[in-house]
């Protein structure tokens, strides 16, 4: 189902590189009403593929994410095709844009809409890094934060993931460097073949979960995948990889690179719910965030649905216990 989207015009973004991105927007979806006080607000940032419609699988009436009691704003990632993206007119040219820059617009986007504070900022994958950007540079305006298959910062091994994928569609030669006069379809489908084996886990193949989601084979997920992909624009999926790649709420003048120093000054209750077969964002790593950061519990998704058990409404086990999650912190 779709839902519509309003548009916040922004003017030029100086951003966090010291480029500008001329007249930008965020395009955003708000579900149920903000309330006097300006304080019944959840934030649910954007995934690396999806939307405000994806994230809107979990949000309605019986869900922890209720309208009837939650003001609940679903920013689009600067990229996605929502939001000002390559594919609008820059192309190539498109200037780098980091989670801090998100987050910053996202801001103005909050204060415009009369937000006072945030209830609980949340997200999954790329949704759960802007969400730890949000506790950490607003502390006292985040209350609750829960960071779902995701992280403070995009560590080293999982730099190594997006370096790959980001060569398998750069290898295309209709890819121009970016600036292609044709989709670069080969590219394209090969990233979402390279892609699909790293976001679930050996075991999830080997009992052929993939038919929980509708798929017969795991070549039909394969294909799916590849469809998927090339449903994209090349440069807008390599504008937010960047973002992504480059994630670290401790690059910032604050901190200079420190992150326990980062971490220190969060003040949200926070859960963070890695899935214990997560090959992006994994356990071990979140393990470190849980233990620089104050109010923190470490709460594990067992899974063989990998980065994927986090995915918004994907896997109705894995839904459940995210829920109930949600449902603690915003009664908190």
């Amino acid at each position: 189902m779709s839902y519509p989207t309003s548009r916040f015009d922004l003017g030029n973004v100086s951003l966090q590189g010291g480029e500008v991105l001329p007249d930008a927007w965020l395009s955003y979806a708000t579900w149920g009403k903000l309330n006097a006080a300006g304080d019944n607000c959840v934030l649910f940032p954007t995934y690396y593929t999806g939307t405000h419609d994806s994230n809107a699988r979990i949000i309605g009436n019986g869900h922890a994410l209720d309208p009837e009691k939650w003001f609940i704003v679903a920013p689009n990632l600067i990229g996605n095709g929502h939001s000002i993206s390559p594919s609008h007119g820059l192309g190539g040219n498109f200037p780098k844009v980091t989670v801090y820059d998100n987050v910053e617009c996202q801001k103005r986007l909050l204060d415009n809409l009369s937000v006072k504070s945030i209830r609980l900022a949340l997200g999954w994958s790329m949704g759960a890094l802007q969400s730890w950007h949000w506790a950490v540079l607003y502390p006292d305006m985040v209350k609750n934060l829960l960071s779902i298959c995701g992280a403070s910062r995009c560590w080293p091994y999982n730099q190594m993931f997006l370096k790959s994928v980001r060569a398998a569609l750069e290898a295309d030669p209709v890819f121009a460097g970016g600036f292609y006069q044709q989709a670069p379809e080969v590219g394209l489908k090969t990233f979402g073949r390279v892609y699909a084996p790293w976001a679930y886990s050996a075991e999830f193949f080997r009992e052929q979960r993939y038919k929980e989601i509708g798929f017969e084979t795991q070549d039909a997920l394969l294909k799916d995948w590849e469809d998927d992909h090339l449903s994209w624009d090349a440069n807008n999926l390599l504008t937010k990889l960047w973002t992504w790649q480059n994630a670290d709420v401790s690059a910032h003048p604050r901190f200079n690179g420190d992150l326990k120093a980062a971490l220190a000054g969060v003040k949200a209750k926070t859960i963070i719910m890695p899935c214990d077969q997560d090959q992006y964002f994994t356990l071990a790593e979140n393990k470190i965030e849980a233990d620089l950061t104050p109010h923190a519990e470490l709460r594990p998704i067992i899974s063989s649905a990998g980065h994927c058990a986090g995915a918004p409404g994907r896997f109705k086990q894995e839904t459940a216990f995210i829920n109930q999650a949600i449902s603690q912190l915003l009664n908190t």
